[in-house]
């Protein structure tokens, strides 16, 4: 419920805290003392459209901030944890209008959109006039009401359920439909190409890896001949390292006549042949580690030319022809084991139908009977209310072929003010005071379901009196048993039964100069004399008092 109202700034409201409590609150005032300013206020807080025409004349900004107590569980706090905000239980609302028409929302100081704002604030509280449309024109909310009603919520939460799977089996045909329908187009250039890419059996990435190879290999071979003629000049037929060893041969078996002649030449030339064998050594090496294969290198190029050719025939890159011929290959084998799956699908699809189709007559039925559990409760309300001659008609409308996630049925409320006259949406045929009405009705009998934790009426006492007016005043009071109430009257009959009376007035300041808003909380005498007030006007007499006693008298016997 909402727990306080501060309002700075706006309009004609420099300053202003309300408290609110439980059960009917009214707020009374002359006219232009600002209770639609209060509410213009208070609908900004919930998520209503910003005007900088609201920001009090002289100030850079105005700002509104509702705080409720929420209880756990309740929709609002779902719509906090969707968008990452904390619940504490206490929400504070808070709105801030700027002066260039720019606005600014809060809930629980976290900055959030006006949006998120507005969805709160409609789980929180719902404002109702002659001219709101909002509770009524939207079909959709009438099933919601009539499920409420009902206790319907938690099989219509079933049979959504139930809807996601009949959709998902629906879209798992209609997909393997299309695929087959696709594949069997294309039977034999799929065959085709799948058994030519089965057979080609590229790879992702196989193009990088086979180029690579190829560069290097291509490098290699320029090196490798270069080393062969080396390793040729060093260890081949025209190798010196024969001559070399046979003169040192003969020089050693001279050695012993000359040897200091003879053994420094044999050492030198020692040296040459080993150097030249060590050379050898590692031109051998140096060949290895080129690792040259012109067969190899030839297999290369064969493979980069066919998984080319394929890419340009395919007109897909050759990383891609992989995932080609994964889908080749499965849409033969769509072709080859649709029929089967197909069968499994439809079974599915139709088990999923049939499910769907029970639950959505079930609840279609329980629909029906509650709205005439519903018509009769609304109808008995609207007697007191002077609408003793219409008639209020819940009706829904069921197409079996048309479902939906709630179900086969179409419900909207529908009225006759008269006898004889033709029926028809609410909407269209009340009138404004008439509309109001229906809808208190409505609230009444629904109460503690489908409904706000706070509601406001605005003015729906308007253009009635006596009876009727203590008849919608009994009404607002059974509803604030269940919910927390506001009105805004002009009727004593409805300021009677309140049991929290707030003033509305305009105050003179600076000597006249400029006025400002002000809201009290009225004590039982001063409650009194407000109301003999709306009872006689401008002059209170003491018959006014004494009718003012009756009333509240009246209204807490």
């Amino acid at each position: 419920m909402l727990a306080r109202l501060s309002i700075r700034d706006i309009v004609l409201i420099e300053r202003l805290d309300i408290e609110f409590s439980r059960g009917l609150a009214v707020l009374t005032g002359e006219t232009g003392a600002g209770k639609s300013i209060l509410l213009d206020a208070f609908a900004l807080a919930l998520g209503g459209r910003g005007d900088a025409g609201l920001v009090r004349h002289g100030a850079e900004q105005g700002q509104v901030t509702a705080t409720f107590d929420v209880p756990k569980g309740h929709p609002a706090a779902g719509i906090l944890s969707e968008n990452g905000l904390d619940d504490t239980g206490e929400m504070i609302l808070r709105r801030v209008q700027l002066a260039d028409g720019r606005t600014r929302a809060f809930i629980n100081d976290q900055s959030i959109s006006v949006q998120t704002l507005k969805a709160v604030g409609a789980a929180l509280v719902e404002i109702h006039g002659q001219h709101d449309e909002r509770a009524l024109v939207d079909t959709s909310t009438h099933r919601q009401l009539l499920d409420a009603f009902a206790g319907l919520e938690k099989d219509v939460t079933a049979l959504e359920a139930l809807w996601d799977v009949r959709r998902a089996a629906y879209g798992a045909l209609d997909e393997h439909r299309a695929g087959m329908e696709r594949a069997a187009r294309e039977a034999d250039y799929l065959r085709h190409s799948s058994d030519e890419l089965r057979k080609l059996k590229p790879r992702d990435g196989e193009e990088t890896e086979l180029a690579g190879r190829r560069t290097t290999m291509m490098q290699g071979e320029k090196i490798a001949g270069d080393l062969r003629e080396a390793q040729e000049a060093v260890s081949g037929n025209h190798s010196p390292v024969a001559a070399l060893a046979a003169a040192v041969r003969r020089l050693e078996r001279r050695a012993g006549n000359m040897p200091a002649l003879v053994e420094p030449a044999v050492k030198a030339i020692d040296v040459a042949i080993n150097a030249l064998e060590e050379a050898d050594q590692h031109l051998t090496a140096a060949l290895i580690a080129a690792d040259f294969d012109p067969a190899e290198l030839e297999r290369i190029e064969e493979r980069l030319f066919a998984l080319r050719a394929a890419s340009r025939k395919y007109s897909t890159p050759v990383d891609g022809l992989a995932a080609l011929a994964a889908k080749y290959a499965s849409d033969v084998a769509l072709i080859d084991a649709g029929a089967e799956r197909l069968k499994k699908l439809e079974a599915a699809a139709a088990e999923a139908d049939k499910r769907f189709g029970a639950a959505a007559s079930k609840l279609s039925a329980a629909r029906t009977k509650a709205s005439e559990k519903l018509n009769k409760a609304v109808n008995a309300e609207l007697a007191p209310l002077k609408l003793e001659r219409a008639k209020f008609m819940a009706q829904v409308e069921t197409d079996a072929n048309s479902p939906g996630p709630q179900g086969i049925d179409r419900v909207e409320f529908w009225v006759q003010t008269n006898p004889g006259t033709k029926p028809g949406p609410m909407m269209k045929v009340a009138s404004g005071g008439e509309l109001s009405r229906f809808l208190l009705a409505l609230k009444v009998v629904l109460s503690d379901r489908g409904s706000a934790p706070t509601l406001v009426f605005d003015e729906i006492d308007t253009g009635v009196g006596g009876a009727v007016a203590d008849a919608i005043g009994a009404r607002l009071a059974r509803l604030a048993g269940k919910v927390q109430v506001m009105a805004v009257t002009h009727a004593p009959q409805v300021a009677a039964r309140a049991n929290h009376h707030l003033l509305i007035s305009k105050d003179a300041l600076d000597k006249g100069k400029r006025v400002a808003t002000r809201v009290n909380a009225l004590a039982a005498d001063h409650r009194r004399e407000e109301i003999a007030r709306m009872l006689a006007g401008a002059e209170i007499t003491a018959e006014a008092r004494a009718a003012a006693d009756r009333l509240l008298r009246a209204a807490t016997a």
